[in-house]
């Protein structure tokens, strides 16, 4: 599956730019937008830039610096022909013969027109304008500062929700089912407890979830929503006091997996809880 993609928008110097994201490294920036600096036909300027052989030195240099597959041997025909007046490129042209990567042509929602990767759009608002591209910089920072303070939050929410009821529910694992353990089934008491959670939770065990994810990192509860992770700490409380009562594995996960859907349900729409995680889980499905 291929990267979510994320959208975002700077301004310089009153000019709307967009920008779209598929991960830290992959920023690509409009250089239709940054063009309507300069110009009402945006189009044009790009082609413009895209004419001179210092500019095709250039792409062709971060090319292969970034994609094995470039190929070489059209890049040397562009750039003996590069500068002259007959000379024409468009970033189409550029993608299709080369099997570039750094320029990208859009349509979608996420914005139409050519992208560049970060790199290169740089470069170009230099050559619209030196002191446009200090300020496309500046916001661009500003952007990317403030996408890190919210992944901060994200990450600072999630340990603060796994936290909450964690030893609550350890020590009552501790205190009536570590006892009755004998054997190699004591050092894996915690671990099925964790499961119960897990398949109530989740619908799966983290050995399940590892074996349907060979790929990933971490574990089945790393990429929880935060209505999920309220829930947890929920389901630990009650599991605890489940586990008091002296209820099997059997009748408390089927208990906490109840407790779970009808919680989840509760959170689906909750205003505070949608304004701290950004997210509204999709509507319940029917039975």
């Amino acid at each position: 599956m291929p990267p979510k993609e994320i959208s975002g928008k700077i301004t310089a110097l009153g000019v709307d730019i967009s920008v779209s994201s598929t991960g830290d490294r992959d920023d690509y920036i409009s250089l239709t937008d940054i063009a309507r600096y300069r110009s009402d036909e945006p189009g044009d300027v790009v082609k413009n830039w895209m004419r001179s052989r210092e500019t095709i030195e250039f792409l062709g240099v971060w090319e292969r610096l970034h994609n094995p597959d470039f190929k070489e041997v059209e890049f040397d025909l562009f750039r003996a022909e590069s500068g002259r007046n007959a000379f024409t490129m468009s970033p189409t042209k550029w993608i299709r013969s080369t099997g570039a990567i750094g320029i990208k042509s859009k349509r979608g929602r996420y914005g139409s027109g050519t992208f560049a990767h970060v790199d290169i759009a740089f470069e170009f608002a230099s050559w619209v304008s030196p002191e446009f591209k200090l300020y496309v910089i500046q916001d661009y920072q500003r952007l990317k500062s403030d996408e890190n303070s919210r992944l901060s939050l994200d990450w600072n929410e999630k340990r603060l929700f796994t936290k909450i009821n964690y030893r609550i529910h350890t020590d009552a694992v501790k205190e009536h089912l570590e006892p009755l353990a004998r054997g190699k089934a004591k050092q894996f008491v915690y671990a099925n407890e964790a499961d119960v959670l897990n398949v109530a939770l989740f619908g799966m065990t983290a050995r399940q979830w590892r074996d349907a994810n060979p790929a990933e990192k971490g574990n089945v509860r790393d990429g929880a929503t935060l209505h999920q992770l309220i829930v947890l700490a929920n389901l630990e409380s009650m599991n605890a006091q489940l586990i008091k009562e002296g209820h099997s594995r059997e009748e408390r996960v089927v208990y906490l997996r109840e407790m779970a859907s009808q919680q989840l349900d509760a959170l689906r729409e909750n205003p505070t809880i949608r304004s701290l995680s950004g997210v509204v889980l999709p509507p319940a499905a029917e039975e």
